[in-house]
C-alpha cells in the first residue's frame, strides 16, 4: 500500500493508497454513479484520457469477468474508488481488481473521500488532475491545467477492418469504430446482422464496397468537433440513402454532419440511472451513459431534424430522429451492459429501417 496523491487544477490534494498500476499520470476526472457494471466502465473506449471516480463505495465485489469486458484493452488513464474489495464473491469471478488494472496499466487510487471529490466536479465541473507517489508542492499546476484529450477517436478505433459473421445473416452492418463496445455487435450480431467493423476514417467509398444495408456509428471519446474528416465522411455518407444508426459520440458526430452544434457539459452524465424522456410519447426510459458533450438543442433545424429524446434532469439532448435521411441517433447506450436494457429495441427499430430500404430498392 504505497501513499498516492491526487492533485487537482484548482490547488486541491487528496491523499491515499496506491492500488492496481504503479506510476505518475494527468487526466481529466470524471465521475461514474453506476453502482454496477464497474468492468464495462474499465473497458470502455470512451473514457480514453480520462480518469474516472466511482461514486459507490465498493468496487470489485464480483471480480473480473472475461464475458463481461467491452473491449480488449483499458479504457481509462486511472481509477479511483472509495474501497477496492479484495476477496471478490462470485461463480463467474476469474480474478481480483487489482490483479485486472495492473494487467491493463491503470493506475487505482483508493482510501480518499470519493463523496467530497464528487461534489468538488459537480459543483465546479470537469477537472484536470494528476496521481502522482511525488509531493504534491513538487508537481506543477500549469502542466496539470495544460492537459488535454487529444486524437482520441485514432488512438482507439480499429487498425483495420473486421467481419464478424451472424448465424441468421439477413443484412450487413458498416460499423465505424469510434471506440465500439463489444456489446454494441453483439446486439447485431443476434439480430442476424453480418458486421463490418471499419476503421474510424474509412471513406465512403471503401464503406459502400462492403455492400452495407445500414450504418452503424459507435461511441467514442473526446471531443466531437475534433474529428472534421469524419463528420466529412460522414455529410458523403448520408447522401447514398442508407439507414443510419448513431450512438453517444456516433449521435454526435451525425448531428456535426448536418450542421448543428455540440457544447460540453459541466460534469456530463455518466452512469447507469440516467433518465431520458421520449418527446413523442412523453414516456420515460431509464439509461446507461457516458458522455461530456452534448448536442445543442436550439441548434437541430426542424426542417431536417427532430428532437427525440431529452434528459429528464436537464433537458439536454438525448436523439434526433432525421427527416432528410432514414437515419436516427440516441446519446445514451440501449445496449448499456451493465446497465438498464429498456431501450435496446431500437436496434430493432434499425433492423426495421434496413428491411424496409432493402424492399423499396428491389
Amino acid at each position: 500500500m504505497k501513499p498516492l496523491h491526487l492533485i487537482l487544477e484548482n490547488g486541491m490534494v487528496f491523499s491515499g493508497c496506491s492500488f492496481g498500476h504503479c506510476g505518475d499520470v494527468t487526466g481529466e476526472i470524471v465521475f461514474a454513479t453506476g453502482m454496477t457494471g464497474y468492468l464495462e466502465t474499465l473497458t470502455d473506449q470512451s473514457y480514453h484520457g480520462q480518469i474516472v471516480l466511482q461514486t459507490f463505495p465498493l468496487i470489485g465485489n464480483y471480480g473480473v469477468i472475461s464475458q463481461d469486458l467491452e473491449s480488449p484493452s483499458g479504457g481509462p488513464l486511472a481509477y479511483i474508488v472509495k474501497t477496492p474489495c479484495g476477496h471478490p464473491s462470485n461463480f463467474r469471478s476469474e480474478g481480483r481488481l487489482d490483479t485486472f488494472l495492473k494487467a491493463q496499466s491503470i493506475v487505482g487510487l483508493y482510501g480518499i473521500d470519493t463523496r467530497a471529490l464528487t461534489k468538488v466536479i459537480r459543483e465546479q465541473g470537469v477537472m484536470n488532475g494528476r496521481l502522482t507517489t511525488k509531493r504534491p508542492d513538487d508537481v506543477s499546476r500549469e502542466a496539470i491545467r495544460a492537459y488535454a484529450v487529444r486524437q482520441a477517436v485514432s488512438a482507439v478505433t480499429c487498425p483495420q477492418p473486421v467481419l464478424h459473421r451472424s448465424e441468421k445473416r439477413r443484412f450487413t452492418v458498416a460499423l465505424l469504430d469510434f471506440g465500439v463496445k463489444e456489446n454494441m455487435k453483439r446486439e447485431l450480431l443476434r439480430r442476424g446482422c453480418d458486421v463490418w467493423v471499419l476503421p474510424a476514417d474509412t471513406a465512403p467509398d471503401e464503406v459502400m464496397q462492403r455492400n452495407p444495408d445500414g450504418v452503424m456509428l459507435s461511441n467514442g471519446p473526446g471531443d466531437p468537433a475534433d474529428n472534421p474528416l469524419i463528420i466529412d465522411h460522414l455529410r458523403q455518407l448520408i447522401r447514398t440513402g442508407l439507414p443510419v444508426f448513431g450512438i453517444c459520440l456516433g449521435h454526435q458526430l451525425l448531428a456535426l454532419a448536418h450542421g448543428f452544434k455540440t457544447q460540453k457539459l459541466k460534469y456530463g452524465h455518466r452512469g447507469a440511472n440516467q433518465p431520458v424522456r421520449d418527446t413523442q410519447s412523453g414516456r420515460v426510459y431509464i439509461s446507461s451513459q457516458n458522455h461530456g458533450y452534448a448536442v445543442r438543442n436550439e441548434s437541430i433545424d426542424p426542417d431536417t431534424a427532430a428532437l427525440w429524446f431529452v434528459n429528464a434532469n436537464d433537458q439536454t439532448c438525448e436523439g434526433i430522429r432525421y427527416r432528410d435521411i432514414p437515419a436516427f441517433s440516441v446519446q445514451f447506450h440501449p445496449e448499456g451492459c451493465g446497465g438498464p436494457m429498456d431501450t435496446a429495441w431500437l436496434f430493432d427499430l434499425f433492423v426495421n429501417q434496413m428491411e424496409v430500404c432493402s424492399h423499396a430498392t428491389r
